[in-house]
């Protein structure tokens, strides 16, 4: 009797540290950064341009707005992916559907991606594609991310090999949300079930005019913004193998998004103004910050001409000046923009753009964040 009451306490006391185990492990897994990942999976069939325009000019204020966001006392990072389908320039053997994007938080490189997508005719295979990011992508195991994918077309859901039942099974089965954006007539959508994509996914169905021109509101404030924004190009130092093909790059997504619209520029040296838009992968600035940067490390002939004979103090003091500079212009460019989404919002309720992009996509999310105890 005394061996077996003391074979029962063993396992009582197994099966207690397994369970304490499982529950540390699951707050570890709660208290780590959280991570908002966004997965778009847009249609670039003849009849999208509008679509992909619309992403273009809208990537910014949708950026700006995640950027708000809290859970607790964390701020969550934002990592996106991109997907095209439905294009007869992509391989059939693949579902005419192509990894434009893995997840990143490259926001430079994310619009550089989105710039570089052209239409041309093809079949939409929705089902397959949300499968193929499903198995692509790294999601993780985080309970505390937000895990969304968005799927936005304007051909039935139900086209291809692949059932889109099954792909959205399997992606609940990751804890991604899938929602649905159809690119036309609400009922429309209905009958070519991608309310029914989004329903059976967990999300939100929801329709835009892809084709509608984008209304831009201009504010007071603008030009300053876009003055600070020059102001602030200078103090990026680039370094590395990449540095200097990245720092091309910065500016190459500034002139992209002049080609669109001024405001889009705006809105773009906002986003660089905020958290979310960091490159310490090639900049010397945000590089300091992290905690294995050494000096001792750089490769002077990687650093601009100005630099490439300083001593690493000289180096470093001249970091912690453009440091310096860099906060003072994101501080007033924050401050500008304050005064600026005032002006904004009181605009808008005169002119709504419920049905644009931009606007679908941050309600959804703000919506589906709160579940997870997100807030702005």
């Amino acid at each position: 009797m005394k061996s077996i009451k003391i074979t029962f306490l063993f396992f009582l006391f197994v099966g207690f540290t397994a369970y304490v185990n499982a529950s540390e492990i699951n707050n570890i897994q709660l208290k780590k950064q959280q991570t908002i990942k966004v997965a778009l999976l847009l249609d670039t069939s003849n009849s999208m341009d509008g679509l992909i325009n619309q992403a273009k000019a809208q990537l910014w204020e949708i950026v700006n707005e995640l950027s708000y966001a809290k859970c607790g006392n964390e701020k969550p990072n934002l990592q996106i992916a991109l997907y095209e389908y439905g294009n007869s320039r992509l391989s059939n053997t693949k579902g005419y559907i192509r990894r434009v994007l893995r997840f990143s938080s490259d926001l430079d490189e994310i619009s550089e991606r989105l710039f570089s997508l052209t239409t041309n005719g093809g079949n939409e295979y929705c089902g397959e594609v949300i499968q193929t990011s499903i198995d692509e992508l790294e999601w993780g195991n985080n309970k505390g991310d937000l895990k969304m994918i968005f799927i936005a077309g304007n051909e039935p859901f139900t086209q291809g090999s692949i059932n889109y039942k099954d792909a959205v099974i399997n992606a609940k089965e990751k804890d991604v949300i899938v929602n649905t954006i159809f690119c036309g007539d609400y009922n429309s959508g209905i009958s070519g079930m991608w309310q029914d994509g989004a329903k059976q996914g967990g999300g939100d169905y929801m329709t835009i005019n892809h084709n509608k021109k984008i209304v831009h509101i201009v504010t007071p404030y603008d030009d300053d913004i876009i003055i600070l924004n020059k102001r602030l190009n200078k103090t990026y130092i680039y370094y590395g193998d990449k540095g200097y093909s990245k720092y091309q790059s910065q500016a190459k997504e500034d002139s992209n998004a002049e080609t669109l619209d001024e405001v889009v520029v705006v809105k773009r040296a906002v986003t660089k103004s905020s958290r979310l838009y960091n490159n310490s992968s090639w900049d010397l600035v945000d590089a300091e910050k992290e905690k294995d940067f050494k000096y001792s490390e750089l490769k002077k002939t990687q650093l601009p001409k100005e630099l490439r004979n300083k001593s690493n103090e000289e180096i470093k003091k001249y970091v912690a000046e453009k440091s310096s500079e860099r906060k003072e212009i994101q501080h007033k460019i924050q401050e500008l923009n304050k005064k600026r989404r005032e002006y904004v919002a009181k605009k808008q309720q005169e002119n709504s753009s419920k049905d644009q992009l931009e606007s679908v996509l941050i309600k959804a999310i703000k919506k589906q964040a709160k579940k997870k105890n997100y807030n702005w």
